[in-house]
């Protein structure tokens, strides 16, 4: 029998993808939450590069970066499938993945941080919700096709962190009357009974990143 454990975070949507993929296939895994504070010495032998959550550790041997990591399990074990089986769909799974991951830090920046440097990263999200917008018009369930797999995994951030971050920090990001199709997908996607079963807590994550707010904000004075 195959050991798989997770180094995970409980609030780290990067984590979240690795958890929602293992639970797809039913893989049975020994998971190991990490502090970011005092970083095990198990993750930092796995993760010499980036020294960061998630690792998957599968037979002793470590697989980083939370997309690859969910390829990985796509590929290694038995189950429903998570990549479309059609070359084409798989390619354009991974376009949406990659679109999403790339987007990240501006999606972040445009929250926290001040000034034109938060103006420009405003701007580089309103344009990536431009693209999404209009893909989501016509199908406001899946990024690929009729079934949730790859892409809409990546897509966890974008659906319920974000959110919560403009919540926690009172910033607006995504106003609803600027891209009513990607807020309907927002919707969907959380109400979701089979996605809230892989979800964190919302209110729990708003509770983390308020905490995280209040103490930038006390940091800074």
């Amino acid at each position: 029998m195959s050991e798989v454990k997770l180094l995970g975070l409980w609030y780290s949507l990067f984590s979240k993808r690795v958890e929602w993929a293992l639970k797809i296939k039913g893989v049975e895994y020994e998971y190991i939450e990490e502090d970011l504070q005092n970083k095990s010495l198990l993750l930092l032998e796995s993760n010499p590069v980036h020294k960061k959550v998630p690792v998957l550790i599968h037979n002793g041997k470590p697989i980083c970066e939370s997309m690859v990591i969910v390829e990985y399990i796509d590929e290694t074990f038995e189950g429903p499938s998570i990549l479309p089986k059609d070359p084409y769909d798989r390619a354009i799974a991974r376009f949406w993945a990659k679109f999403l991951d790339d987007k990240g830090q501006a999606m972040w920046k445009s929250i926290f941080l001040k000034g034109e440097e938060q103006e420009k990263a405003k701007e580089e999200v309103y344009e990536a919700l431009k693209v999404l917008d209009n893909h989501l018009k016509d199908n406001n369930k899946f990024f690929v096709g009729d079934k949730f797999g790859f892409a809409d995994i990546a897509a966890n951030g974008a659906a319920l962190w974000l959110g919560v971050l403009e919540e926690a920090s009172g910033v607006v990001v995504v106003p609803r009357e600027k891209f009513p199709n990607f807020c309907t997908w927002r919707d969907e996607y959380i109400n979701c009974k089979q996605n809230k079963e892989y979800l964190p807590s919302r209110d729990e994550l708003l509770a983390h990143y308020k905490a995280y707010v209040q103490a930038a904000a006390a940091a800074s004075k």
